[in-house]
């Protein structure tokens, strides 16, 4: 059954910070830099992130370092931030065999699997391909592929290329008609989140627009299990909410989960969101991080 729509929960007392492990994994003729945390209370499978178009692990590492009771793991993608560009041009299918892979190589069997934007699609596909191995599902700012409520044509004309992960300068010009949310209003968080971006290779960026290209999982969602928190912003020019709404409907065992904020609210309501997440994946844990109510 899906459950009522909710706003995002209060905040947190207090974080731990974890480390991050920067490491390399050859796969084939791929080479890839992996990134994981293990923190010392962490339960259950570690969550697997996918990320973003074009985004490289560094965007991810204050969620990452933030997750106290649950390990995390993400790589980037051939030809994106420390990955080395790849032989092979790749569809959905492709990424999620190479994820595959990369859990076979550390001998990790089941896993949650998170996306974030175009990592959603992602995570979705991978949840079809080797449902087996999936233990629960986080969709967070994405939608069901090009069957979508689309972004405004400037927002989409401003997302077709990577520029703004190669001049600061561009992305802060431009950061709050693609993020909104408190991008919007706060030149000081562009600044920040400009400095933590590694620009992609043209190829790498490229390989993600075509692997996305004509694909969609509205036909199929139906067929996902495994229990799934969709996560989405109120104010996301890149995803508009009616496409979380349509994820939670037509998965069946989906719940959403709006916050106050744009596309990267990972980011700016980011203690909310990691209290809410590990709410979600230690259902049955009474150690879970508490909140303040």
């Amino acid at each position: 059954m899906n459950t009522p729509l909710r706003t995002s929960m209060p905040q947190p007392e207090a974080f731990e910070v974890h480390r991050i492990s920067h490491y390399f994994q050859s796969f084939g003729s791929d080479r890839l830099r992996i990134a994981s945390t293990a923190p010392a209370r962490a339960e259950g499978p570690p969550l697997l992130i996918f990320n973003g178009i074009g985004a490289s692990a560094e965007i991810l590492e204050p969620f990452m370092r933030r997750m106290s009771r649950v390990a995390t793991l993400t790589f980037d993608l051939p030809g994106i931030g420390a990955s080395q560009p790849s032989y092979w041009i790749r569809r959905l299918p492709g990424f999620a065999h190479l994820a595959r892979e990369v859990l076979d190589e550390l001998g990790i069997e089941r896993v949650h699997v998170m996306g974030l934007s175009w990592g959603g699609t992602l995570a979705q596909q991978f949840t079809r391909q080797y449902s087996k191995r999936v233990e629960r599902l986080v969709l967070a700012a994405t939608s069901t592929g090009h069957l979508m409520v689309p972004p405004r044509p400037t927002v989409i004309l401003k997302m077709a290329t990577p520029l703004r992960y190669m001049s600061a300068g561009i992305f802060r010009a431009i950061a709050g008609d693609i993020y909104g949310g408190d991008f919007r209003r706060d030149e000081v968080l562009a600044e920040h989140y400009a400095r933590r971006m590694a620009p992609p290779t043209l190829i790498g960026y490229l390989n993600q627009l075509y692997a996305l290209m004509g694909w969609t999982s509205l036909h199929w969602l139906d067929e996902i299990e495994q229990p799934t928190l969709v996560m989405a912003g109120a104010d996301d020019p890149v995803v508009p909410l009616v496409n979380a709404r349509i994820l939670a409907k037509r998965i069946a065992n989906a719940e959403l989960e709006v916050f106050d904020c744009g596309h990267l609210f990972i980011i700016t309501r980011l203690e909310r969101a990691v209290a809410r997440l590990e709410r979600f994946l230690l259902p049955n844990s009474t150690t879970t991080t508490k909140e303040v109510t």
